[in-house]
């Protein structure tokens, strides 16, 4: 064996024995023990309240409307002809609104006879009384109404209705006014054709005259002028009499009593109280 393998197997056996005396415990010393820690018991949280997800509420909102009266869902489906003006179909309805008219037979044949429904046999829309389009189409059909036309039949004619009323009113080319019997808004046409000038004596005449205070006897003048009134408040108030309604009566004002205290402007005419009974205080 040559030298230089000699030594180099003197190493090893160095080398191993090292790390023989690296690896071996010394006297006197402890093993590392371990502390061991008492498991301990898990303390009871309280339960978080259950949440449902929005997918479960909007699945019980669902269920809610399908369950409501047949009026209730017939309203919705309304509401929403009404806002968007435009045709859907049974399946668009209940995605829009949850009311399913395919699965309720009552709801589709409400729906499909209401006079504010439209249907083609296949698609809903909304139906107004007058079917007008913008402001031009409406003063046309006021002036068709020269006796006038309920402004509640031109609601919803179309969403700026109201709008245009009352730019027609601005611009004189209509009056609206109040009907007295039935409290309705009524459009009158201003036919801008018949401009009519009133002198001012007529209109202090027309003023100056004092009508009646009572009904009956205002429409007894019309009818002695060869004119039919429009009321007959003889035959309401008998009708109101039939059915046990009575009729309203002014309130009375009490008669102030005169005393020594009340103070008399008329004094220097004595004779005027000669026949009073004043009382005594």
């Amino acid at each position: 064996m040559s030298l230089q393998a000699s030594l180099a197997k003197f190493k090893q056996q160095q080398e191993k024995c090292q790390s023989t005396l690296t690896n071996t415990p010394r006297a006197g010393a402890s093993k590392p023990t371990q502390k061991v820690t008492p498991a301990s018991t898990p303390s009871r949280t309280p339960s978080a309240p259950v949440k449902f997800s929005n997918d479960t509420e909007r699945l019980q909102h669902i269920n809610s409307i399908r369950k409501a009266p047949v009026g209730a869902q017939i309203k919705r489906v309304l509401d929403l002809l009404l806002e968007t003006r435009q045709a859907f179909t049974p399946e668009q309805i209940n995605e829009a609104c949850y009311v399913d008219t395919n699965s309720n037979k009552a709801v589709f044949d409400s729906l499909r006879n209401n006079p504010k429904v439209n249907y083609d046999g296949r698609r809903f829309s909304y139906k107004s009384k007058h079917d007008l389009k913008d402001k031009n189409q409406l003063l046309v059909l006021i002036r068709k109404f020269p006796e006038g036309i309920a402004i509640i039949d031109l609601k919803d004619a179309y969403p700026t209705v109201m709008e245009d009323l009352q730019a027609l009113k601005a611009a004189g080319q209509v009056w609206l006014l109040s009907n007295f019997d039935s409290q309705e808004d009524i459009a009158y046409p201003n036919d801008p054709r018949v401009p009519i000038k009133v002198d001012d004596d007529l209109k202090q005449l027309f003023r100056g005259i004092e009508l009646p205070r009572d009904m009956v006897d205002i429409e007894k003048d019309l009818q002695k002028n060869g004119m039919k009134p429009a009321t007959n408040t003889a035959k309401r108030r008998a009708m109101a009499q039939v059915h046990g309604i009575a009729p309203k009566s002014k309130p009375k004002k009490k008669q102030r009593e005169i005393s020594k205290r009340t103070k008399l402007t008329n004094a220097h005419l004595p004779e005027l109280f000669q026949n009073l009974n004043v009382p005594d205080t």
